[in-house]
């Protein structure tokens, strides 16, 4: 017996590098700043991107701290965010590509130290 049928083909994921740095460095609870840079995978930056960012503890109990990412210069983003306590946080970047394509890149700041 043979069955044939329709599928779509699967949509191969956009190969982006997203490198980070955060300051001050070492984290620290209160203001900081994260600096993002986008390039494809020839190393031709980004530009036009947009980067929602959700922070969260490492634990359950805390509110996520959102904010938005700017583009400052062609394929560099930077976003303000405020740790609000000491100890581990992750970073959820949800990142919309110009053509409209979404990624998502998580990024640990491990040992946010008290201020």
């Amino acid at each position: 017996m043979l069955l044939a049928s329709c599928s779509r083909r699967a949509e191969s994921p956009v190969p982006v590098e997203i490198e980070h740095e955060v300051s001050p460095a070492p984290a620290r609870v209160g203001p900081v700043t994260i600096t993002f840079k986008l390039a494809d995978s020839n190393g031709k930056l980004i530009t036009g991107a947009h980067i929602a960012i959700e922070a969260d503890m490492s634990h359950a109990g805390m509110s996520p701290v959102f904010a938005e990412a700017k583009e400052e210069a062609a394929g560099r983003y930077k976003a303000h965010l405020e740790f609000q306590m000491a100890g581990d946080w992750v970073i959820l970047l949800h990142v919309t590509l110009p053509g409209g394509k979404k990624l998502e890149q998580q990024i640990d700041v491990r040992d946010v130290r008290p201020n």
